[in-house]
């Protein structure tokens, strides 16, 4: 299996964007070494620009789109735009693909390079290479539960493939006044007539919770950083939120070097529409610790108004492993994070293993109702 990335190993290329000193083969950027990798030889090359020599810079998020803004993935590429899923994937000059890495879809297609796209300005290299992936991936299918019990050994996983996936980050300062009605509990006896074993009325005691209301209000502060907005139209949105989290503090300043041998997915989510999902998340967020806030055992009426400063973006490329595994006649797509190697997919259920639970959980609560009635 080979280890560098996808693209590696085989006869030298001459002539490559990033050429070894040796041999003059194709490198690659290896997620093991973290630098510059001949298929060829072996050698290695340290990447210009490694983490903590430059800065990674935010951008004012209400100029984002301003024309200073550098665009494209500075290297020469070709990008091909599933009609299938719409992911935008691209390559290096001489690579093909006739499926799309995403989905597996033949209906892959040349695309003129969109020359608006903002560059990214930092990226998480891979840590994870495809040998740690598969073997992640062996771990996590034989730990899923309710599942064929011979899905570990029958599920034939495709070729991985690697493939920096596009994000927005978002940093904001949050300013947040709220009100509420704040709810305080306190018990009352309450007296009512039942019957007792042998069928004669008596009277009872009980205690029942009441809630006393009274209005009440606050403020807080709060500063978001590196909130994620997945900008791809190739991953599944069931699947996006799953594959964090990712440690953007590891992030390097972007070089095309790093792409060297993988994949790149242009952004398809714009800032514009990624900032709103961003918002929502921040304010859902903001909601529930003003919420938090509120004194007392409950609270009601929660109305809470944010004002935003220092918001920035950057737009940043995080590193994915994308796969799939075929179990019967089905295929499975799977993901698997190439920074920590937490996998995330969809696999198959096994109907019998489900019955035969919900069968046991029944005969338990049929059990316990039996021994309650022996008691009484």
């Amino acid at each position: 299996m080979n280890d560098i990335g996808p693209e590696a190993g085989g006869a030298p290329r001459q002539g490559g964007a990033h050429s070894c000193p040796n041999c003059s083969a194709d490198m690659v950027f290896d997620a093991t070494s973290q630098s510059l990798k001949c298929g060829h030889c072996g050698a290695t090359v340290p990447i210009a620009g490694a983490a903590g020599q430059q800065a990674i810079v935010e951008y004012d998020l209400a100029s984002g789109l301003a024309a200073s803004a550098a665009t494209g993935l500075g290297a020469a590429v070709r990008t091909l735009r599933c009609q299938e899923c719409g992911a935008s994937v691209s390559f290096e000059e001489r690579v093909t693909s006739t499926t799309c890495e995403f989905c597996g879809s033949a209906q892959v297609l040349p695309q003129e390079q969109n020359r608006n796209l903002i560059r990214p300005g930092s990226v998480l290299p891979f840590k994870v290479d495809q040998a740690k992936a598969s073997s992640a991936f062996k771990a996590w299918i034989s730990r899923l539960w309710f599942r064929p019990s011979d899905l570990k050994h029958r599920a034939a996983v495709s070729q991985m493939a690697g493939v920096y996936v596009p994000y927005w980050t978002f940093d904001a300062m949050v300013h947040s006044s709220w009100t509420a009605q704040a709810g305080y509990y306190y018990y009352e006896t309450e007296h009512y007539m039942d019957r007792d074993s042998s069928g004669k009325t008596v009277h009872r005691t009980r205690q029942v919770r009441r809630t006393r209301w009274q209005p009440a209000w606050g403020s807080r502060q709060d500063f978001y950083d590196d909130v994620l907005v997945c900008a791809s139209k190739g991953i599944p949105d069931d699947l996006k939120r799953k594959l964090e989290p990712f440690d953007t503090h590891a992030l390097v300043p972007y070089t095309p070097a790093v792409l060297a041998g993988w994949k790149a997915e242009e952004y398809a989510v714009d800032l514009n529409s990624a900032w709103k999902m961003g918002l929502e998340r921040i304010e859902a967020s903001q909601y529930q610790r003003c919420g938090a806030d509120v004194p007392g055992d409950t609270h009601a009426a929660l109305h809470v108004t944010s004002r935003y400063a220092n918001t920035t973006f950057k737009h940043v490329l995080l590193p994915v492993w994308i796969s799939a595994f075929r179990y019967g006649d089905k295929v499975y797509r799977f993901l698997v994070n190439g920074q920590t190697g937490e996998v995330t997919g969809k696999a198959p259920w096994s109907v019998a293993k489900i019955v035969l639970f919900i069968l046991a959980m029944l005969g338990l609560v049929t059990a316990i109702g039996v021994i309650w009635s022996l008691l009484d």
